[in-house]
């Protein structure tokens, strides 16, 4: 059974990026895939220090964080799963708040000794996992994809966790309407990749 965990950075309960989420959740479910869906905006995790302990002791295993908070249980959830899904709304030209503090703290996949001048990733070189990206912009979806960062920032946090993105899903003009509903076209497309994600998984 493939294990899919979805990683989700936005802020409003039922917008356009958990919608996304939850109809590939279900697509997940209903092609036999386990899921398990971490709403960040719920989700104890304490800003980066940039103390860089975690990144000192070399090995392809995440380095251990000087906090005690949700992350340390959150990386056990990344290690154990077999695909991913990646979303955050693009908030200021990027990936929200609580997005990129979840980012930052992934500096567990970084193997950065003192006296180095670069870190390198713990996963390079590793079998790839799969990656779906999913984000959303008020702007056009095509003038986002080129004007914005939050795709990139995604794509990055996919590959330091030792994946690669299979598809993305950007929708724009999403902020037309306050209640603003997934059309059956998107809905397609995020059952399609669902179904990609679980596809050919050990």
């Amino acid at each position: 059974m493939t294990r899919v965990l979805a990683i989700n950075g936005s802020y409003r309960d039922d917008g356009i990026t958990d919608q996304i989420v939850e109809t590939m959740a279900q697509a997940v479910a209903a092609a036999g895939g386990e899921i398990e869906v971490v709403q960040l905006r719920n989700y104890p995790i304490e800003f980066c220090l940039n103390c860089r302990e975690c990144t000192q002791h070399p090995g392809t295993a995440p380095g251990q964080c000087v906090h005690s908070d949700g992350m340390a249980a959150l990386i056990d959830k990344i290690e154990f799963a077999d695909a991913y899904i990646l979303a955050s709304p693009t908030n200021f030209s990027s990936v929200t708040a609580v997005f990129k503090r979840f980012m930052e703290r992934l500096v567990v996949y970084a193997y950065w000794p003192w006296g180095t001048a670069t870190p390198k990733f713990r996963k390079a070189g590793l079998p790839l996992k799969k990656a779906v990206l999913v984000t959303s912009s008020a702007a056009p979806g095509i003038l986002g994809r080129w004007m914005f960062a939050t795709r990139g920032q995604l794509n990055m946090t996919a590959r330091t966790i030792g994946a690669a993105a299979i598809g993305t899903i950007y929708p724009g003009l999403i902020a037309k309407d306050r209640h603003t509903r997934l059309p059956d076209k998107l809905k397609a497309r995020a059952t399609a990749l669902a179904n990609r994600l679980v596809r050919n998984q050990g």
